[in-house]
């Protein structure tokens, strides 16, 4: 947001600040989360394929496989579109704000269904249908053959990203971030008394009006007088211009012619 003209300078509070520190925090965060996804996605590929070979639901694990690449691009873009965010509030524009609450409460709904999910065992209830293995006997499949770091970084880097996400939103909405997104009004300065105003383009006061008080070089008009000289009266009618220094001239009378 610009500043309107003739308003001071805004100086952006301490509030503004920590929220987007904290925006790029769960970016960073959501690029390490794609990260470690990255590097298991192969092993739940072969742990859903063999889990649902010779059943009717055998090329679920190449869908799996499908979404969790196309999670990882989304996650991506959302760690980019936060620093974007986090930018656009430093610099005061209330629609980034408006943005990042609305985007920050679905990643908040996101993120928290995955720690439940987490904390409750992963894939768990059900039985099985038909041919296919009961999602506990899945999830059993999957505890064995990750790592035993997988799951515990995950928790641990939801629940930061959970915490760091709602923190930011709420420092957006304190009284003094409101102050700094709001548009603030143009001021008003009073005319000076007595001040001065500069003259009108084509007076006869302007310099650069041609004529007598302006340009020498242009012919005065007729009946003006000429202008008096440096230091001294003006001239009157019938009085003798000024002599070359700038006294009268003096009166001489005819010579006499010679021999007389």
């Amino acid at each position: 947001m610009v500043d309107a003209p003739g308003t001071a300078p805004r100086a952006r509070p301490s509030v503004v600040t920590l929220s987007s520190w904290l925006l790029i925090l769960v970016a960073v965060i959501q690029v390490v989360n794609l990260i470690v996804a990255l590097s298991v996605v192969g092993t739940i590929r072969d742990v859903l394929t063999d889990a649902y070979a010779g059943t009717s639901a055998e090329g679920a694990a190449d869908i799996a496989y499908v979404f969790s690449i196309a999670t990882a691009i989304v996650s991506l873009l959302i760690a980019a579109g936060l620093v974007v965010l986090a930018l656009l509030n430093n610099r005061g524009k209330n629609a980034s704000r408006i943005t990042t609450w609305v985007l920050g409460g679905i990643l908040l709904c996101c993120t928290g269904g995955g720690l439940l999910t987490g904390l409750t065992g992963g894939m768990t209830g059900g039985t099985a249908t038909g041919d296919m293995p009961s999602p506990e006997e899945i999830q059993r499949r999957l505890d064995d053959a990750l790592p035993s770091w997988y799951t515990p970084v995950n928790l641990l880097l939801g629940l930061v990203a959970l915490l760091a996400l709602l923190a930011a939103l709420i420092l957006l909405a304190l009284p003094k971030a409101n102050e700094f997104f709001r548009k603030p009004k143009a001021g008003w300065e009073p005319p000076v008394p007595g001040g001065a105003y500069p003259a009108a383009p084509g007076h006869a006061g302007d310099p650069s009006y041609p004529g007598p008080t302006g340009d020498p070089s242009y012919p005065p008009a007729p009946g003006t007088p000429p202008p008096s000289t440096p230091g001294g009266p003006p001239p009157s009618a019938g009085q003798p211009p000024a002599g070359p220094a700038g006294q009268p001239g003096e009166r001489r009378d005819p010579e006499p012619p010679p021999g007389s």
